[in-house]
């Protein structure tokens, strides 16, 4: 896939986790590369879920160090935050006149939270409009997502296909890019890595912390001596995540054999993943050091995201009657 417009937005919920790398942001940048990429910080969409305001700011900036750090390219690549594209919050509400409360009512996200003791409020419920507005307005041609959010684009293209049977071919109905090859990682439990089940291992991880964190790692209780099971291990299936075939083998031949505990192959999952992310965390600790810099990129990032913005507000706002006094 070369030279698509490409849109992704990332919720500044917290502490970026190996999950989160390997399910998106790796991903995201393999694409900037060949593609016209705009990623936002969520901020408003944050607001469903955080209401400290230092937290939602500390988040926000967290991200961004992140993602940069990780590799993001601010020449290739626009990064912003969602608030500082103020028109996205009026085509959002354009978008809610043409938009079903039936269509709301079916979505997966709003049920899923509700369920975990999520306020059940408006915004939470209307998430899907201001989604579909992030998408539209930079006239996305593709989004990527995993399979358990196709949900969301489908009710983005349905918003949009209201939005041009009513008042004609004014948006772009993007695609989206299932990302069938995203590993599921994992977390120190066995299940799935996320935040919600507190079971992450942190990028940006001291080592200490991660060590900890690692050690915790659940397995059966055979001993040392004892010949181990690889196919059913959460070690080997984080470790498979970092290492070479060679390397993978070598510990899965080291599970057969015995006289392997589990705690030395904590030890070498432990080291892989430290180094993996080195350099990565020696950039972020510079960028840390100057958040002006980071402050411009985000700036730089929503003024070109702004400038798309306009040209997709200026055929909206024609096709629904509504012109600019100024």
């Amino acid at each position: 896939m070369n030279n698509k417009v490409i849109l992704s937005g990332i919720q500044p919920s917290g502490t970026l986790h190996i999950g989160n790398y390997f399910g998106a942001i790796r991903q995201f940048l393999e694409l900037q590369n060949t593609n016209e990429c705009y990623y936002f910080i969520a901020n408003y969409h944050a607001l469903t879920t955080i209401n400290e305001a230092r937290e939602l700011a500390d988040n926000s900036r967290m991200v961004a160090l992140d993602y940069l750090a990780l590799g993001l390219d601010p020449e290739k690549v626009a990064l912003f935050l969602q608030a500082d594209v103020p028109e996205v919050t009026e085509l959002a509400w354009i978008l809610s006149t043409v938009t079903s409360m039936g269509l709301l009512e079916r979505a997966h996200s709003y049920k899923d939270k509700t369920s975990r003791g999520i306020l059940p409020s408006h915004g939470l419920f209307a998430y899907p409009v201001l989604m579909a507005a992030d998408i539209l307005i930079y006239d996305s041609e593709v989004v990527p997502v995993g399979k358990d959010q196709k949900q969301h684009l489908e009710m983005t293209r349905d918003i949009a296909m209201r939005f041009n049977n009513i008042y004609g071919d004014t948006l772009r109905i993007p695609e989206p890019m299932i990302l069938s090859d995203v590993a599921v990682v994992p977390g120190i439990d066995g299940k799935k890595m996320s935040k919600s089940y507190d079971n992450t291992l942190e990028i940006f991880c001291e080592f200490k912390a991660l060590k900890k964190k690692v050690m915790r790692i659940v397995t059966d209780s055979r001993s040392l001596e004892d010949p181990k099971d690889p196919d059913n291990s959460t070690i080997i299936d984080l470790f498979k995540l970092f290492a070479d075939s060679k390397e993978l083998q070598t510990m899965r031949d080291n599970f057969f054999a015995g006289g392997y505990g589990y705690g030395h192959a904590k030890k070498e999952l432990l080291d892989k993943i430290y180094s993996f992310f080195e350099q990565a965390r020696d950039r972020r600790n510079k960028l840390e050091n100057d958040m002006e810099f980071v402050e411009q990129i985000l700036r730089d990032g929503a003024n070109r995201a702004r400038a798309r913005a306009a040209e997709v507000m200026k055929r909206v706002r024609a096709a629904v009657g509504i012109e600019k006094l100024i």
